[in-house]
């Protein structure tokens, strides 16, 4: 039997980010992978999706040539190379994990992983050993019994990807960052979007201000919107899907080629082994202390499959202050107040902190600011004139308390807002901070000047 220090199950951004961290710091190090380096996210999630976002954007700017000056006449696409530029950069990236895992000398054990007692692995019947065991086995699409999916008419997140055609019309269950930016995508390459939310609001964990000037974007693009509403059954006929919708007591059927469904993930905590060493579990999710640790000594777990935000950069700062915590270093346990979170649609969104809503709730006294792009030169210069930014300050001490994007290339904005919020900034500081201009990012600053009632701009 090999014996290592470290065995990591799974090589998502939660995963394979552990291992090298882990190797780093001197541990004898393994990763268990049962399908491709990278997990979901390089090869399902982040990356491929956002490549074919990218596609989205690039022909939506060929199409909108003249308001720029230019001329782009028969602008087309061809889907089938949409979604094989995809899959080629989600290769790449798996291929560039592979590269990482020789470069830190870290054993990769190809096959379906179950856990044992004694600090034990089973790899495809191969039992290894370790001092520490680290679950990251991530997450999958979510199955409704209402929606059950069939892969070619009803389908998931993967299927979604690799279509072999595209469909004329597609519902989207679902408007989480998964259902909105797959609604952006068909929709620009011309497909009939109805996209259908349970909640009262699109985005639904977004400030309700986001949430409202998404969907009057998506509306003006030819969306159809459906909030309030519940799927309550599905029913497959030879070219189509027809959905039963409940709207406000009453029923509506939305037809369409293909029906997706995004109604968020389930943790993959099934089948690996967690009873029988005796791991604990609560509602999906594998019960942890602060550094990880779970009810047995020597088993750790990070990611989609322990509470908090299922997002990749959350799996990648775990597994790290779990790794590092086990070499005897002094380590701050995270923040999950401070976590931004980006969707990845057009126009882009970006957040972190509390909302307007819920600073009021906590009894906050707050100062709430609020910059359009419409006011912005670079927005202008660019044509990207829509969204803002909206700063949440605590009226008493300037805390920082929230930051919400939505407009172009706010996903890079928003780490401003996480730096500040880490380091205690206040808004008089930001405010007094120069940026540069003609940027995008001025808008931060713009907002904080309309906090506090000095904006230039406006």
């Amino acid at each position: 039997m090999i014996n290592y220090d470290i065995i990591v199950v799974g090589s998502g951004p939660g995963g394979y980010v552990t291992a090298i961290r882990a190797s780093q710091l001197g541990f004898k190090t393994a990763v268990v992978e049962k399908e491709s380096l990278g997990g979901v996210c390089l090869n399902w999630g982040c990356i491929p999706t956002k490549a074919l976002l990218k596609s989205a954007q690039v022909f939506e700017y060929l199409n909108h040539a003249e308001d720029y000056g230019l001329s782009a006449k028969n602008i087309s696409h061809d889907f089938t190379k949409v979604i094989k530029r995809s899959r080629n950069v989600a290769s790449g990236m798996s291929k560039g994990v592979n590269f990482l895992m020789k470069k830190n000398k870290i054993d990769v054990l190809k096959g379906y992983g179950k856990l044992k007692k004694d600090k034990t692995i089973s790899v495809d019947g191969t039992d290894y050993k370790a001092k520490y065991i680290i679950i990251a086995t991530g997450s999958k699409s979510r199955v409704l019994p209402s929606i059950p999916q069939d892969g070619k008419q009803v389908i998931g997140y993967r299927e979604a990807m690799t279509l072999e055609k595209q469909p004329s019309s597609i519902t989207i269950v679902g408007s989480g960052a998964i259902g909105i930016e797959f609604a952006y995508f068909f929709n620009s390459m011309g497909a009939d979007v109805t996209v259908i939310e349970y909640m009262p609001n699109i985005v639904p964990l977004e400030d309700i201000d986001v949430s409202k000037e998404l969907e009057k974007s998506f509306k003006k693009k030819g969306i159809k919107i459906m909030t309030s509403s519940e799927v309550i059954s599905v029913e497959k006929k030879k070219n189509k899907v027809l959905a039963k919708v409940k709207v406000n007591d009453k029923e509506e059927v939305i037809e369409s080629e293909i029906l997706l469904s995004a109604v968020g993930i389930k943790s993959n905590i099934e089948n690996i082994g967690l009873e029988d060493v005796g791991i604990a579990t609560d509602k999906d999710k594998i019960l942890v202390d602060k550094f990880y640790n779970t009810n047995i000594p020597g088993y750790y777990a990070i990611g989609d499959i322990v509470a908090g935000p299922a997002l990749a950069h959350v799996a990648s700062a775990e597994g790290i202050v779990c790794v590092e915590k086990i070499a005897g270093h002094e380590v701050t346990p995270i923040d999950y107040g401070n976590i931004p979170g980006c969707t990845y649609c057009s126009p882009e969104i970006s957040s972190v902190g509390l909302t307007e809503k819920q600073a009021i709730e906590k009894g906050y006294k707050i100062k709430v600011g609020k910059f359009p792009f419409s006011a912005s030169g670079k927005a202008s210069a660019s044509g990207s004139k829509e969204g803002f930014v909206k700063v949440i300050f605590d009226e008493k001490y300037g805390e920082w308390l929230g930051c919400h994007m939505i407009g172009a290339g706010v996903t890079d904005m928003i780490a401003e807002a996480v730096l500040g919020r880490k380091l205690e900034t206040t808004g008089t500081e930001v405010l007094k901070a120069i940026h540069p201009h003609p940027t995008m990012s001025e808008a931060v600053m713009e907002a904080v000047a309309a906090a506090y009632d000095e904006v230039i701009h406006l």
